[in-house]
């Protein structure tokens, strides 16, 4: 039996003094890179910065995403997101918004965009509109994700297949998480193009592939 559900996907606003900025994009697209640049340009500022990354890797719920995605403990798709819903509630009432509320510049390697992306590719592979709207249905209502602060601004560091695969060479490490597969890439590179697109009111997509400086100054450029 279906039933089609409608719902509107509401967002909260940052109403505090900080700033809340998500890097987001596929594996080896500089996310972490790029997080730790804007560390140092905001502090040089003066600024106070919260430097953070989701799913953390620490905490009760944090260490078990981290081993479902090292491979070390099993966790089918649905029982994931929700490790990753809980994380991420934990992560801004813990963390995110107390640094907002007291000013701070906040800094996220990913925020819960990716949970759409990495999420349809667990559920189907498929990048079309109604497993979007229906993954987005189960996290507004069942996780809450409706009632999440939305960051100020969010950057996609867009890169190709070719590029994330020989930087993931370079940087080879012993532990291989779930999603660096290739053909999964290319399945996630797809579903941060279809979001990019489908919310591009929200996501500012910026070209991963040039120089760290230069990508860096972009993204600084854009924050108004």
């Amino acid at each position: 039996m279906k039933r089609r559900i409608q719902f509107e996907l509401e967002l909260r606003k940052n109403p505090y003094r900080g700033k809340y900025i998500a890097l987001e994009g596929t594996e080896a697209a500089g996310k972490t890179t790029q997080a730790k640049a804007l560390e140092g340009y905001f502090k040089n500022q003066g600024k106070t910065v919260l430097l953070t990354h989701e799913p953390r890797k620490e905490g009760l719920i944090g260490d078990l995403v981290h081993k479902v995605l090292k491979g070390e403990v099993s966790a089918n798709a649905v029982g994931l997101q929700y490790l990753f819903a809980t994380d991420r509630a934990l992560h801004q009432e813990e963390l995110v918004v107390p640094a907002l509320k007291r000013g701070e510049i906040v800094i996220t390697d990913r925020c819960f965009w990716s949970a759409v992306v990495y999420g349809i590719l667990d559920k189907s592979e498929e990048y079309s509109k109604g497993n979007v709207d229906q993954l987005l249905v189960a996290y507004s209502i069942l996780s809450l994700y409706h009632q999440f602060i939305s960051p100020d601004y969010t950057f996609y560091l867009k890169i190709p297949l070719d590029v994330s695969i020989a930087r993931l060479t370079n940087e080879r490490k012993q532990a291989k998480e779930i999603y660096e597969e290739e053909n999964k890439i290319k399945k996630i590179i797809e579903g941060y193009d279809f979001l990019a697109s489908r919310f591009a009111s929200e996501i500012t997509i910026v070209d991963g592939t040039r120089e760290i400086e230069e990508v860096t100054k972009e993204i600084i450029s854009k924050l108004t």
